[in-house]
């Protein structure tokens, strides 16, 4: 499991909640940080979010149908057990990206938005909501948006890639446990059957019989 490219919805509707700011601000860097989604606050929220996706895509995955494996007296100990460790890696993997969205989210911004707009319309965009260039900025979101996570995620993922990892893998032991080894036996004929399946697959095809 890898740090997805996600991008909460609030963040590309909050762009639009632009602060009125001086037109004479000088140069295209000062105007943009101007801008909402330049703001620490979004860059944190951008960041909780990359780090909480691929945790909630584990939680739907494998715990709550590996759930179903524990028996009903041994549930509420092991979601705690679950609990703890998801707020493990939450609360070590959490600051690594917010520190990383500090370190590269507002270059990563610039270098979108001051090659697409001159420093006349980041002007107007910063102080005019209802003008026509906000239609340009609105176009530009999904560059900019992309250059956050590629950004974010290049810088961070070396280091919360094995923190995914280590819950991967305590929380998969904690069930199974749980489930007395079901889990294990789940996963194993899951495994050898999706290689039967591959197999099948990669088998040509029986050349039909020659007719007399």
């Amino acid at each position: 499991m890898k740090l997805t490219q996600t991008v909460s919805t609030a963040v590309a509707a909050s762009v639009l909640a632009l602060t009125a700011v001086s037109a004479h601000a000088d140069g295209k860097t000062d105007l943009i940080q101007r801008l909402p989604l330049a703001q620490k606050a979004e860059l944190d929220g951008m960041a909780t979010g990359l780090t909480q996706s691929p945790a909630r895509q584990l939680m739907g995955q494998l715990v709550q149908p590996a759930m179903g494996l524990v028996p009903p007296e041994k549930r509420e100990a092991t979601a705690k057990q679950i609990d703890a460790e998801l707020q493990k890696y939450l609360d070590t993997a959490t600051p690594i990206v917010k520190a990383s969205a500090a370190k590269t989210g507002t270059p990563a911004i610039a270098s979108v938005l001051a090659d697409k707009f001159t420093e006349d319309e980041l002007k107007q965009l910063v102080v005019m909501l209802e003008s026509p260039i906000i239609k340009k900025y609105q176009a530009a979101l999904p560059d900019v948006q992309k250059a956050l996570v590629e950004s974010i995620t290049a810088d961070a993922r070396p280091q919360v890639d094995p923190k995914l990892k280590a819950l991967q893998e305590n929380v998969r032991k904690i069930l199974d446990t749980a489930s007395n080894g079901k889990l294990s036996q789940a996963m194993a004929k899951q495994q050898a059957e999706a290689q039967q399946g591959q197999a099948a697959a990669a088998k040509p095809a029986a050349k039909p019989a020659a007719k007399k």
